[in-house]
């Protein structure tokens, strides 16, 4: 496979006021090959949420480098970094940040119609991936007519639909049930073999980390350990 995303001497420091700087993360060095189907795991705290959003150009580091597909990320400036994640990078999140008033389909094909996709080619990619993920009776409901699980798949859904080459999820089960949650994995470890995306997700949960193809244990934000 090949290495399409490198973290190398990475650290984010949070500026605490009077109390002083801390660090979040600090010096965190990662390779990740395209196609992998990988789990950032460790406890609340550890900075797995800080990795993903610097990984995805949400926030910006303290110090080092993030190499995305040939692309130091951490050089672009807000209109590139948008750019990229617009393009390149599928995002799904714990409290779904499904769009309350556009129904299942609207959501997802938002980023789609973003990226300048014609209205054929949405409704074509959108029946695709609903039937994939089991929601195609799910279109045209709104958000609040939803399950918590529901909104996961249709949030997935969204993530992948504009044929990304890289998701992040963070915590992508923490507000699912044990079947639901066993469920959601299941599926995005099939959009992975399938589309060959790449997949990265943080969780603490024993059942979800062990879906995962390779394990990296984050502590206290300074360590990683490659498990598997």
């Amino acid at each position: 496979m090949d290495s399409f995303l490198r973290v190398q001497s990475v650290s984010k420091i949070f500026n605490r006021g009077e109390a002083g700087e801390s660090f979040g993360l600090k010096d965190i060095n990662l390779q990740i090959n395209k196609g992998e189907f990988i789990v950032i795991s460790g406890p609340s705290g550890s900075g797995k949420t800080t990795l993903l959003n610097l990984i995805g150009g949400l926030d910006s580091i303290s110090s080092g480098k993030i190499i995305f597909n040939g692309i130091d990320i951490s050089s672009l400036n807000e209109t590139e970094l948008s750019d990229l994640r617009r393009d390149k990078i599928g995002f799904v999140f714990q409290a779904y940040n499904l769009i309350s008033l556009f129904s299942a389909r609207e959501n997802i094909e938002y980023v789609m119609k973003l990226r300048g996709f014609s209205q054929n080619e949405c409704d074509m990619r959108v029946d695709e991936v609903a039937r994939k993920l089991g929601i195609v009776k799910l279109l045209d409901k709104l958000p609040a007519n939803l399950s918590g699980g529901e909104q996961q798949r249709v949030a997935v859904a969204r993530a992948v639909a504009s044929k990304p080459e890289l998701i992040l999820a963070d915590e992508p089960t923490a507000n699912l049930d044990s079947r639901s949650a066993l469920e959601l994995m299941d599926m995005m470890e099939r959009l992975n073999r399938e589309e060959g995306i790449t997949v990265i997700f943080s969780s603490h949960d024993p059942m979800v980390i062990d879906k995962a193809k390779r394990s990296i244990i984050l502590k206290d934000g300074h360590s990683l350990i490659d498990s598997f």
